[in-house]
């Protein structure tokens, strides 16, 4: 008859084993932890995990060997490194350099304006494409159809 004493540590043994598989995707499945997954490859390596900590293995040592034998991807939170990081800032990093190069050209055409009004007031002749560039920018747009009003 098993002691109040060894009820304990199976029940410690079990909750760190279950734990420990909740933080494990199958193999087979992908999409799944081996907690939750009924394959083959999840079975075995609910039984792995338990041997492992019966053998005294530390959380950390048994998810080392697990991506050791598996790889990375078995693990789902992967440890944090340089490609790791690249992969996560690589959007923001986009972005940025995105809006960067629109303010700096929204900035230039602000800037171009300028100096062709400055040119005119001086007395400096436009180029025909400065000209079609005041032009545009001076042109009010036309008036908004109305889609409801008929004969326009």
């Amino acid at each position: 008859m098993a002691t109040e004493e060894d009820v304990k540590q199976r029940q410690i043994i079990e909750n760190r084993a279950r734990n420990i598989s909740h933080n494990v995707r199958c193999t087979e499945c992908g999409s799944q932890s081996i907690e939750d997954s009924q394959a083959d490859v999840a079975i075995l390596l609910r039984k792995l995990i338990r041997d492992e900590i019966k053998a005294g293995k530390s959380d950390k040592e048994i998810y080392k060997k697990l991506e050791d034998d598996y790889g990375e991807t078995v693990l789902y939170a992967p440890k944090f490194d340089l490609q790791t990081a690249g992969i996560w800032l690589s959007p923001v990093i986009v972005g940025g350099v995105a809006a960067g190069i629109w303010a700096y050209q929204k900035h230039r055409q602000r800037t171009n304006v300028h100096i062709m009004a400055l040119n005119l007031v001086r007395g400096v002749p436009l180029t025909p494409r400065e000209k079609e560039t005041m032009l545009d920018i001076l042109t009010p747009p036309p008036p908004p159809r109305k889609w409801w009003w008929p004969g326009k």
